[in-house]
């Protein structure tokens, strides 16, 4: 079973790892000085992205999982399938004319008046995406990895290349006047949302099976126990949001005037907005996992040895996540010239291996909380996700005007640690796993000193970081042979 959630993670990672990789490079497109944003303007697009984030959790509703938790428990999946689906497509179209007529007000709540259009493409773009989460979802659900990991690849290609029409090509065409008649360069930012939307349009093409094989079903009872089990991972949702999403907000909100010497709150949260792009590699490990686990542990459940085989994922899991974050840390020193092409990003760079960790820790909560998924106690998952956002919400209130983005950093850290310390302690008691509890933490706090012994080596070195910062990370390669003897054999 390990072997096949391995390979289903690696499918799904390489869908995540080509895509997030090939958008990551969209950020030295971004932060480029001749076609991306200087970091007042990128904030525009980094505000905007956090509300939607919240405002997907919204559309959605915790709908996704309830298909996993429904389909396995029927005979008849695609019944289940049918009714989900169309209560998605009446309340999709009902958020969505909703952002429509207040479009201009909502702009204008996110802090950016004049940008009432940008909004109404964000609309659009969050239709998309959620009568496509049951699409994608169902791919996961019947296995179909491959032809999953070709839509998602496939979307990422495109939206690259428009992103590359509208910010260099057409830019550089804008002299002449047959282009200027429908190319406008001040919009700006603007052209991004406008390639996502176009891209995200072309996938009703890739799925459109889904849509012919779709049977509109609206019968209340069968939806209002699943509704039941739902709106509480979509409040969990939210609040998992708020402890990813809400600094960037704040930060816009509450940074004091001055705090940066002649930079605006809107400079600092493009630069912070641009640094947390340097954690994708974590996040895509994460997510990847993520896909691939979710039908997993659902399908798992039922064996008698899965503590023992959920136990072996999170102690894999976490050697592989501490590996990325020692990867990536250890080698910001060139990365950053590379993926962030302007110099004026790079003052918020020592945020980075702060977030890598705090992102390692929300993997760790991610797989602790599938405890409460399959005793439907989702409830716990609620109150386990509103406590982050409130240490988000008061930690971030509490040290922006202290600490600048730097709060931010080390809030999204504390905000996740306490959610999985919680989630443990919880999960021990009504659904006991027997982790490698002290391997872990021993896994982390070596990882802890390794990346403070690297921030420590003088930043003038240039180049010649690269080899201590190798006999570090051999360290760590080291402490593996002598504590995963089994694993490293496999290994090689």
């Amino acid at each position: 079973m390990l072997k096949k959630l391995l390979g289903e993670t690696a499918l799904y990672g390489l869908s995540s790892m080509v895509g997030r990789t090939l958008n990551f490079l969209l950020v030295a497109l971004y932060t480029h000085k001749l076609y991306g944003f200087e970091p007042t303007e990128y904030s525009v697009m980094t505000v905007f992205y956090a509300y939607t984030a919240f405002l997907n959790v919204i559309f959605v509703y915790g709908l996704e999982t309830a298909y996993f938790r429904y389909a396995n428990k029927t005979e008849k999946p695609q019944e289940v399938y049918n009714l989900l689906l169309s209560y998605l497509l009446i309340t999709t179209v009902v958020f969505t004319a909703l952002m429509f007529v207040f479009s201009d007000s909502i702009a204008r709540l996110w802090g950016y008046p004049a940008h009432g259009n940008f909004v109404r493409w964000i609309a659009v773009i969050l239709a998309i995406d959620t009568l496509l989460a049951l699409p994608y979802a169902r791919l996961r659900f019947e296995k179909k990895a491959k032809f999953f990991v070709m839509t998602k690849v496939g979307n990422i290609l495109i939206t690259i290349f428009l992103n590359i029409f509208f910010l260099v090509i057409c830019k550089e065409l804008a002299k002449n006047d047959w282009i200027s008649t429908w190319y406008s360069p001040t919009l700006g930012v603007g052209y991004v949302f406008f390639a996502n939307l176009l891209a995200n349009l072309l996938n009703f093409v890739w799925l459109y099976r889904s849509f012919w094989e779709f049977r509109f079903r609206f019968v209340w009872q069968e939806f209002a126990p699943m509704l039941r089990y739902a709106y509480p991972l979509a409040l969990m949702g939210l609040a998992g949001v708020s402890s990813q999403m809400l600094d960037r907000i704040l930060l816009q909100n509450t940074l004091p005037a001055g705090y940066y010497a002649g930079k605006s709150a809107a400079y600092a949260v493009g630069i912070y907005g641009a640094c947390i792009k340097l954690t994708v590699f974590m996040s895509l490990a994460i997510q990847s996992f993520k896909y691939a686990a979710e039908p997993f542990f659902f399908s798992q459940n039922e064996q008698k040895d899965s503590p023992r085989v959920f136990a072996q994922v999170m102690h894999y899991f976490v050697i592989t996540c501490v590996l990325f974050w020692l990867g990536i840390s250890l080698n910001l020193f060139w990365i950053k010239d590379v993926f962030i092409r302007n110099e004026a990003y790079h003052e918020g760079i020592f945020i980075v291996p702060i977030l890598l960790l705090a992102n390692l820790i929300l993997g760790i909560y991610y797989n602790l909380s599938f405890w409460f998924k399959l005793t439907d106690k989702t409830h716990y998952g609620t109150w386990l996700s509103f406590l982050g956002a409130l240490i988000t919400l008061l930690g971030n209130l509490w040290l922006i005007p202290i600490l600048g983005y730097m709060a931010c950093a080390w809030v999204t850290l504390m905000s996740y640690s306490v959610m999985a310390w919680g989630c443990y302690a919880l999960g021990q008691k009504h659904y006991p796993v027997p982790y490698t509890t002290g391997k872990i933490l021993a896994h982390l706090i070596l990882g802890s000193l390794i990346v403070t012994a690297s921030v420590q080596l003088p930043a003038d070195w240039g180049l010649w970081l690269f080899f201590p910062n190798i006999g570090l990370l051999g360290v760590y390669v080291f402490f593996l042979f002598l504590t995963e003897k089994e694993l490293m054999k496999k290994v090689l």
